[in-house]
């Protein structure tokens, strides 16, 4: 998995450097689910989950209830790779679909599984794969990587196992929040932090995983183009623009 680089200082100790000003200031904006959030660190330490910028909550980024035409049971958790989108199942016709940022891990499983362990704050391990055929990067982690910040699966990480069997498939979060709704080089399945947190509270151990294959995706969803800024549309359809979820 590729290792988010992080800015958590950016911007941080300049406002006891600044100026004191009269101006009124304007209340802040509500950004619902997508706020920032203090959440308790794998000691119990606190830790900042930063906002999500207005930028990245596109239409297909933004956790939203939708109608729902497949043939899956409520409770179940569908990831549909191709089309960057896990769906939980309300049952009634509808889900709650959430976008997703799709690693190249993230095609190389498909069928169905369940969700066999649920961690906060998960550590993280690089491959023997991933070692050998990159070592300046992931030599230096092959003792493994402690939760927290710095750590590739964010704030939370759903394993799914199949026959008792890890998988080494993962539904987690991320501290590159820009990456959602694209493609990215490595990595299974991520999701805003915040979304992947109220997620990982909804859901229990034992859940059902469907995750669909190309041609699946192709069928409920529909042919997808990626335009030139990374994000997927209908093809033929209006390109999706961040500025546009500004």
């Amino acid at each position: 998995m590729r290792l988010a680089p992080l800015m958590l200082a950016l911007g941080l100790g300049l406002a006891a450097c600044a100026p004191t000003s009269q101006t009124p200031t304007s209340a802040p904006v509500d950004m619902g689910p997508y706020g920032a959030r203090t959440d308790e660190g794998p000691s119990g330490q606190p830790i900042e989950i930063h906002a999500v910028r207005p930028a990245y909550l596109t239409d297909r980024n933004r956790r939203q209830q939708v109608a729902y035409n497949g043939p899956e049971a409520a409770g179940t958790i569908v990831v549909d790779p191709y089309a960057r989108f896990l769906y939980h199942v309300q049952g009634n016709g509808q889900a709650m679909r959430y976008g997703v940022a799709v690693g190249q891990a993230g095609k190389n499983f498909q069928g169905n599984a369940t969700i066999g362990r649920k961690q906060a704050w998960p550590s993280w391990t690089p491959t023997a794969n991933m070692v050998r055929t990159q070592p300046e990067l992931y030599g230096p982690l092959k003792g493994g990587l402690s939760g927290g910040v710095d750590n590739p699966l964010g704030s939370r990480a759903l394993y799914l196992y199949r026959g008792g069997r890890d998988t080494m498939y993962r539904i987690h979060g991320t501290m590159d929040p820009s990456s959602i709704g694209k493609a990215t080089s490595a990595g299974c399945i991520r999701l805003f932090n915040q979304d992947i947190m109220d997620l990982f509270n909804e859901i229990p151990s034992g859940t059902q995983v469907k995750v669909r294959t190309r041609a699946e995706s192709l069928a409920l969803e529909g042919p997808l183009v990626e335009q030139p800024n990374g994000y997927l549309a209908p093809a033929g359809g209006a390109v999706e623009t961040a500025e546009a979820a500004q």
